[in-house]
């Protein structure tokens, strides 16, 4: 038997974070995968996205 079990992907997930969050925090969450139908982690990860993406482009007007 492979000692690799699962769909192949390009990108792993080998990290694991845990967090806590406020009730108004988990009702933003809960709004969002309902409008959406997105998945909490996929949210989280568009998320980290938008922020990440919002620091590079203030770094590159500072340049």
């Amino acid at each position: 038997m492979s000692p690799r079990t699962g769909r192949p992907t390009d990108s792993p997930k080998q990290h694991r974070e845990s967090f806590r969050l406020s009730d108004s925090d988990v009702k933003k969450l809960d709004f969002c995968m309902n409008k959406t139908g997105m998945t909490k982690t996929d949210i989280i990860r568009q998320g980290i996205d938008l922020v990440y993406n919002k620091i590079r482009a203030t770094e590159a007007l500072d340049k």
